[in-house]
């Protein structure tokens, strides 16, 4: 059944689409994938890169994805008319 508002669920896809990201980077390669990952080392720190995930990668990932998401939404605002306006008023386009 399709969702009777399409800014809506654009809205869960991306979201769906972005926490399944960082499940796959915060359980998979610092739990799961960890023993693969930990034979490979990050150049000039010497860690093991599962370890790395698990300590600092998944919140590495967990910010960058707040912001593709504000990005995301921001555009899809802009598309659907709900985008909140700056300063009060419209600016114009400089080209």
């Amino acid at each position: 059944m399709p969702h009777p508002n399409p800014y809506w669920a654009r809205n869960l896809r991306y979201l769906a689409i972005l926490l399944s990201i960082w499940f796959l980077v915060s359980f998979g390669c610092g739990i799961l994938f960890a023993d693969a990952l930990n034979a490979i080392r990050i150049p000039g720190t010497g860690f093991k890169l599962g370890f790395w995930f698990a300590q600092q990668g998944s919140i590495y990932v967990f910010v960058v994805l707040i912001f593709v998401y504000a990005r995301l939404m921001n555009r899809l605002d802009r598309e659907y008319g709900v985008a909140e306006e700056r300063g009060g008023g419209r600016r114009p386009r400089v080209r």
